[in-house]
């Protein structure tokens, strides 16, 4: 079965940080990810930029506007896909990755939401 997660984070909360704490957190993710990887099952990760634009039709025309849904409080920073048994495995592979494992990341709101996919075209 294929996973879909989506790690969010809180905007407020990592603006309100110098810069260089944020990269010493982020220098903390590398060895974890690579332990992630290690799994064999991870098909792909991303980290997002912070531009946001969202697309809806209107009217029989497609309106571009910026930003996330509205009021977000939370963000999406990263997606990554990957192959397991179940939701069970799923998560336990999840609570791999550096959103649940670096202890700072609790302080900027860093969380993952696990999917089920139940679509996936791959023309590999």
């Amino acid at each position: 079965m294929i996973f879909l997660c989506m790690g969010y984070f809180s905007p407020e909360k990592m603006d309100a940080r110098p810069r260089a704490e944020i990269e010493a957190v982020m220098n903390e993710c590398q060895p974890v990810v690579e332990t992630f990887y290690k799994s064999g099952k991870v098909l792909l990760d991303a980290g997002l930029e912070s531009e946001v634009k969202s697309l809806r039709r209107v009217n029989d025309e497609i309106v571009v506007t910026d930003g996330p849904f509205t009021e977000t409080k939370e963000l999406v920073g990263s997606v990554f896909i990957f192959e397991a048994e179940n939701m069970d495995e799923a998560i336990q592979l999840a609570s791999l990755h550096p959103t649940t494992q670096i202890t700072r990341g609790e302080e900027f709101g860093w969380r993952i939401e696990v999917r089920p996919v139940h679509f996936i075209k791959n023309d590999q």
